[in-house]
């Protein structure tokens, strides 16, 4: 097992201003980490409650990079998560701080693709720009041979993650959708708020529904358990 001081601390960013959400992600984190290190949540509350365009993470950048350098500062602090996954402002972040930063988004793809894997990418966030940076995020990781296109929920985004009964129905039709039409292998939630989802529904499919929390968790720990 991986041994850390217990004062060492996981800062986890919520990019958008929901407070419900950042709790719901510090729970998935948390239960990741299982005590290995402390996870705490902070939101940006300059941004919307869900950042649905590209516009939405251009503007959240700024308020995620003030925020990890301000959390950077804290000597107990080990790691950062930029926890939206577009991974708005992670580059900025890293060239501003001198400790270890992860994007869900960046963390989840390596994990989706790892041994070759075919994958897909689900989400509730209809805009094709935004949807257009995934295809633009493979192919920059060296995946763009194993994306299988991303799946859309049916529905009104901000109605679904305020309802976890609608959002389970729309986000496994989107998924069986993934596997039975694009073949994938894996298949990416695609969003921090929808990690809790993920978790209730991969017991309805064979293909690994893959957190992109726990993926940066689990990245994070390793980075911090280095000497």
């Amino acid at each position: 097992m991986i041994m850390l001081e217990p004062t060492q601390t996981l800062v986890l960013i919520n990019p958008n201003s929901s407070t419900a959400a950042t709790a719901a992600m510090v729970a998935v984190a948390e239960r990741e980490a299982a005590g290995r290190v402390k996870v705490q949540g902070i939101s940006n509350t300059g941004a919307p409650a869900l950042l649905q365009t590209p516009q939405d993470m251009h503007e959240a950048a700024a308020g995620v990079v003030a925020l990890g350098v301000e959390a950077a500062a804290d000597e107990r602090v080990a790691a950062l998560i930029v926890s939206a996954f577009s991974d708005p402002g992670l580059e900025a972040l890293r060239a501003r701080v001198s400790i270890p930063v992860f994007g869900i988004g960046e963390a989840v793809f390596h994990e989706a693709a790892r041994g070759g894997r075919q994958f897909g990418i689900v989400t509730v966030t209809p805009d094709d720009q935004l949807i257009a940076s995934f295809a633009r995020k493979a192919a920059e990781l060296g995946y763009a041979e194993q994306y299988r296109g991303t799946r859309v929920t049916a529905g009104d985004p901000q109605a679904l993650v305020a309802s976890p009964e609608q959002l389970d129905v729309a986000l496994a039709k989107a998924v069986r959708a993934s596997v039975d039409l694009d073949s994938a292998q894996a298949v990416i939630m695609g969003g921090g708020p929808l990690s809790a989802a993920a978790i209730r529904l991969q017991p309805q499919f064979e293909v690994p529904l893959l957190v992109a929390v726990n993926a940066a968790v689990r990245a994070a720990v390793r980075a911090m358990a280095r000497p």
